[in-house]
């Protein structure tokens, strides 16, 4: 079965290439009665569309969403919602060179070796420009989970290169993410961030980092054990936007050097609540959510298209020199923010909906 569909109670397929005529999403299983306008998404979009700062590509593309179904008189009907976005600034002429040879990590070997064809044209649907489809599915999840739920996401760039912030999560807001061009909540780390890129990109070459995920107030009780565990389903989701490399949730790999005593959080009573001593996990235990802040770290390689001269071959088998031209992102990382937002708001929604549905949710 072809992978252009995620999820299976909130399920989205997206469609679309980089220099296609538009990308977009069908957004199948969103519950009827839901206020939603193109504003309510437009927003997102705005976080992820390129040209919005100086370290990000200048393809100049508005990303204007239209909703072409699914909603009638200002709420969702229940049925299938399409959004589409319709591509202003392709510039195909900028990749007509790379016809004959594959760049180097990129997808253009291996989409070959799998269709016998693939789509030179900005890497088609393997362009990072189809997250756009994502962004917008996921913000229709993030305002039905915070109406319902309160929930919120609040992803932000940790780390870029070896510049790392160790910022209190409880510190964390919408606004001081945005208020950096890096999406670093951390104002003096943030400004060493946006020196390294910049020195990066002089020289035509690129940085990759990490971006800590972060879901305030998540619905608890959600998680379908035993493959299904909410972890498990959002590693699935991180490690399948482009360019990331590693995903760890909770303490992750810094667990595997502790004792089960320290690494246990302790549970009591809080007047006849149950609270929790700490957070190692991550805010869910067997996979399945806990009603605490859950957390995790999504690695991001550094982009693959840089200005240096790199070598590489051409379908003829002939060894070349080859650097990029065109408009290239030197660290994906503050676009990719919202992306990392939009697949944990639509894996929540997904959990929580099949939770609904279940004996225990009913």
């Amino acid at each position: 079965m072809p992978g252009n569909s995620f999820g299976q109670l909130f399920r989205i397929t997206t469609f679309g290439e980089s220099h296609g005529a538009a990308v977009g999403a069908i957004i199948d299983g969103c519950p009827a009665g839901l206020k939603l306008s193109e504003e309510d998404i437009q927003p997102d979009l705005d976080r992820r569309k390129p040209g919005q700062s100086s370290i990000t590509t200048q393809r100049s593309e508005a990303d204007n969403i239209r909703i072409l179904s699914g909603v009638m008189e200002g709420a969702t009907t229940g049925t299938p919602i399409l959004v589409i976005a319709f591509n202003k600034d392709a510039k195909s002429s900028d990749y007509n060179k790379l016809k004959e040879l594959y760049r180097p990590s990129h997808a253009d070997y291996t989409y070959e070796l799998k269709y016998g064809i693939r789509d030179w044209r900005g890497s088609g649907r393997a362009s990072a420009r189809e997250t756009l489809a994502r962004v917008a599915a996921g913000a229709i999840a993030k305002k039905y989970l915070f109406e319902k739920c309160g929930t919120q996401f609040l992803s932000y760039v940790e780390q870029t290169g070896t510049i790392r912030t160790d910022i209190d999560l409880n510190k964390v807001t919408r606004k001081s993410i945005d208020g950096s061009i890096v999406r670093c909540p951390d104002k003096a780390i943030s400004h060493k961030m946006l020196k390294l890129i910049e020195q990066v990109r002089r020289e035509g070459d690129s940085i990759g980092g990490i971006i800590k995920g972060l879901i305030k107030s998540p619905p608890p009780g959600i998680g379908e054990p035993v493959f299904d565990k909410l972890p498990a389903d959002l590693g699935k989701a991180m490690l399948s936007i482009n360019a990331v490399k590693g995903f760890e949730f909770g303490s992750g790999f810094g667990g595997a050097s502790m004792r089960g005593s320290a690494h246990n959080d302790g549970l009591f009573l809080k007047g006849k609540k149950i609270s929790f001593s700490k957070n190692d996990a991550g805010g869910t235990l067997g996979g399945i959510t806990t009603g605490q802040d859950i957390y995790f770290r999504v690695a991001f390689k550094p982009v693959a298209t840089i200005a240096k001269q790199q070598k590489t071959v051409t379908k003829s088998g002939k060894t070349v020199l080859f650097s990029a031209q065109g408009r290239h992102d030197p660290c994906v990382l503050p676009r990719a923010v919202p992306i990392v937002d939009a697949m944990a708001a639509i894996v929540t929604m997904d959990h929580y909906l099949r939770q609904l549905s279940s004996a225990a949710g009913r």
